[in-house]
């Protein structure tokens, strides 16, 4: 079947791959329709890893995924207790916990220490035509709900859990830094649960106008110095600073800038993922100001609300709008090129199997 590999940093390939085999008891073959090229696929693009893994074979990205249903093995049920059945079709969630240790117990699956994960090595992802999968990492999507709709929700999960942590309240002044395609649907979210003014920072103009189209206040660039960059926001605020900070770039000193853009007391979620492995911040300011600091491990039982939130016009839109660049399997390669240069506006780019 057709695929594409990433062999080594900015080295991805045509590749032929086995078909795999008939689904086994409680798995489902699916057929690949749209994946996502995500942030942390174009970490891996880069560096050839991410988070201590290190791709060191021909291997398959793709995590962001929908398609339909080939054919069901016995027992394939879905979480929420539908049977599979061929033709229907699906969002996949990406990461197949163990079920059995003391996390998954807990009901923290994203904190399972034995888990699987498409898209991540050594487990190949979805950048081929079809795939073997969990049938209870399976969502079956409405009509309304294109395939590419359905790889989103992956994306709107990682934001919802990403509120979550946040413990947003209506009213809640919110700044995020950031506005790639998670910062983007972390504003839509946090809009949907009533915070407000919503302020948001990020170096790519396409990106500002983006967020200011789904609502934020105000959407500022990343200057040369913290000062300058922090000053349209504390000017806003009159120095206080916002309840809720959320980074979801770990672009340089952005945990810093978000550090300091909240208020004493305040809350802080990291969301990105730093490009080698390590991030760096001054200790003293969030100390001080007895911040609360939650890092945000993807997202838990976020598929059956996400699905549910696309049917609201506000999120739909948002979502509909996310896709600027769409990309045939075989031109894969240019798809991350894209990306990784920041090119022609690009927000998300997708990957079309159909």
């Amino acid at each position: 079947m057709r695929a594409v590999r990433l062999h080594g940093p900015l080295d991805l390939r045509p590749s032929e791959d086995p078909f795999p085999g008939p689904p086994a008891n409680g798995e489902a073959l699916v057929k690949i329709e749209a994946v996502g090229v995500c942030g942390s696929d174009l970490h891996m693009y880069e560096t050839g890893g991410i988070g201590g893994r290190t791709v060191d074979h021909p291997f398959r990205l793709g995590h962001e995924f929908a398609g339909t249903v080939i054919a069901a093995g016995a027992n394939a049920c879905t979480e929420d207790g539908i049977s599979l059945k061929p033709n229907q079709r699906v969002a996949v969630e990406p990461a197949v916990p163990c079920g059995q240790c003391e996390n998954c117990r807990e009901g923290n699956p994203n904190l399972c220490p034995h888990h699987q994960f498409f898209g991540v090595p050594p487990d190949d992802g979805a950048l081929c035509e079809q795939l073997l999968v969990p049938a209870r990492n399976c969502f079956v999507l409405p009509d309304t709900v294109s395939p590419e709709a359905g790889a989103l929700l992956e994306p709107l999960g990682v934001a919802l859990h990403a509120v979550d942590l946040a413990k947003l309240r209506p009213g809640n002044s919110v700044a995020i830094f950031g506005a790639g395609p998670i910062g983007l649907l972390i504003l839509s979210v946090a809009r949907m649960a009533g915070a407000f003014p919503l302020y948001v920072f990020d170096p790519i103009p396409e990106r500002r106008a983006k967020a200011l189209e789904l609502g934020a206040t105000a959407a500022w660039d990343v200057a040369p110095t913290d000062n300058t960059t922090l000053q349209p926001l504390l000017v806003a605020t009159a120095g206080r600073g916002v309840d809720v900070v959320v980074e979801a770039a770990d672009a340089g000193r952005s945990i810093d800038l978000s550090f300091t853009a909240v208020r004493p007391g305040g809350r802080a979620v990291l969301v990105g993922i730093p490009p080698h492995g390590e991030s760096q911040f001054n200790h003293a300011n969030p100390r001080r100001k007895g911040l609360t600091v939650r890092f945000s491990r993807r997202m838990k039982h976020t598929y059956p609300r996400a699905i549910a939130l696309y049917a609201h016009p506000m999120m739909k839109g948002a979502i509909d709008g996310l896709v600027t660049h769409r990309f045939p399997l075989s031109e894969t390669a240019r798809a991350f090129d894209l990306v990784h240069h920041y090119r022609d506006g690009v927000l998300k780019a997708m990957i079309g199997l159909a």
